[in-house]
């Protein structure tokens, strides 16, 4: 898999075969001069937890890593906020309202789409859900259970941030979480 602007041939301003790497994150054109930048795109993923202290992971339904765990989320659309979009994700994958969500951390990473490695900065959130009674998987979600925080393996997380994310999460978080719900 090689670097996705080596997938640009042609400048996308005149079309001339003269759109060259110019480092590692950029292409110029040297008939027009224009260069593109390519920049990470935005992700957001959500630590849901439960009053019992359990989290919230979904079964991915759709490649990449089809089957594996993952948290809810996905690509912030353009003109969306992190939040907005977490909140739409959730909406879209679980049928579930956000009563809040809190930045936590981020992580950058690399998601393989359509043979296209995209590199991503992954945000992460805890969200709170006021009612888990609609609860129902949508969209890119197989399937989403509570698991206790000792009961995770993170061997069964298909992508790398999200591996990353949730150990970093067990780490500094588990004894704080029951009292942040129970607030």
């Amino acid at each position: 898999m090689g670097h996705l602007l080596e997938k640009f041939h042609y400048c996308p301003i005149c079309g001339s075969e003269r759109f060259s790497v110019k480092n590692s994150k950029s292409k110029i054109c040297r008939q027009c001069g224009f260069q593109y930048y390519l920049n990470v795109a935005a992700a957001v993923a959500g630590f849901i937890v439960s009053d019992k202290g359990e989290l919230l992971l979904c079964r991915r339904a759709k490649e990449p890593q089809k089957g594996t765990l993952d948290l809810a989320g996905g690509f912030v659309d353009i003109n969306e906020t992190a939040e907005n979009a977490l909140a739409r994700e959730i909406k879209e994958e679980l049928n579930l309202e956000c009563k809040s969500l809190k930045y936590l951390f981020s992580v950058p990473n690399e998601y393989l789409y359509s043979d296209f490695t995209v590199r991503t900065l992954d945000l992460f959130f805890l969200v709170e859900i006021a009612d888990f009674s609609k609860l129902k998987c949508e969209d890119d979600v197989l399937d989403a259970f509570f698991i206790p925080f000792d009961k995770i393996n993170i061997d069964e997380i298909g992508l790398k941030s999200i591996k990353i994310a949730v150990e970093r999460f067990l780490k500094e978080n588990s004894p704080q979480i029951t009292q942040i719900n129970t607030n």
